[in-house]
């Protein structure tokens, strides 16, 4: 079975193409005060929609990781709102938004964040427990996931004898645990050759195109703009544009 044809089958589809399902409006970020406040973003809006990939570009230091980190609810905005479910929730306290970034979010690192003593199967069920403790059979889910990925013969395996794709197609798997509408990745493909790189950013592309998700990547290497819908461009904490990507998109999805 094709990675594609998997993908069309195991997930279920969480609306339709081009469909909202988060949304910044005016975020601003402030650490610090007075003389010494620091601005990592201002005015910052931006839409997460069903069916998209979209790559968050720019310098180091320019507000990439913080403008996904409010997002994906990792942060709280010092201005602006955060719309998720239908309700700005920028002001809720942090015994509410644990649930909302569970249902909401899967989130893909740079450095896969795997349990170097659990195996993959046991990394994704953990997850998927994490986050639903009522998760019937963890296990099973685990499995199809991976699958799903492509790692089905090295589910059994630990971290240390998977290849760093391989490593990532699990961190991935384990984003998608619990079946999140938005999947959020930090430069996902930065520790990767570039084969496997771009076979990675494949997978997030099938699963915008095939299963709906809202894929948000920030990245440093253009080579991924193929895949992407949208590219913005971060600088000194500001939005500076949002544009299509190169005729060439989606070449390779």
């Amino acid at each position: 079975m094709t990675a594609a044809l998997a993908l069309h089958e195991s997930l279920p589809s969480i609306a339709a193409p081009r469909d909202s399902l988060a949304r910044l409006v005016g975020i601003g970020k402030t650490y610090g005060t007075g003389e010494n406040a620091v601005t990592a973003l201002a005015e910052a809006t931006l839409d997460s929609r069903a069916g998209e990939v979209t790559l968050i570009e720019g310098p180091s230091g320019s507000g990439k990781t913080t403008l996904i980190s409010i997002l994906g609810l990792l942060l709280t905005p010092t201005t602006g709102e955060v719309w998720i479910e239908g309700q700005n929730v920028a002001g809720l306290g942090e015994k509410q938004l644990p649930g909302l970034r569970a249902r909401n979010f899967g989130f893909v690192f740079q450095g896969f964040n795997l349990f170097p003593a659990l195996t993959a199967l046991e990394n994704v069920a953990m997850a998927i427990q994490m986050k639903n403790g009522r998760a019937k059979d963890a296990k099973g889910e685990a499995r199809r996931l991976l699958e799903l990925v492509g790692l089905g013969p090295r589910m059994h395996h630990l971290p240390a004898d998977l290849s760093g794709g391989q490593k990532q197609r699990v961190a991935i798997a384990r984003a998608l645990g619990g079946n999140p509408p938005i999947l959020v990745g930090d430069e996902p493909t930065a520790a990767l050759d570039t084969k496997t790189a771009l076979s990675v950013m494949e997978l997030l592309r099938e699963l915008a195109s095939n299963r709906g998700r809202a894929v948000v990547v920030v990245t440093h290497d253009p080579r991924l703009e193929r895949f992407a819908d949208r590219v913005v461009r971060v600088e000194d904490g500001l939005i500076q544009s949002i544009g299509s990507p190169s005729p060439h998109a989606h070449a390779h999805a």
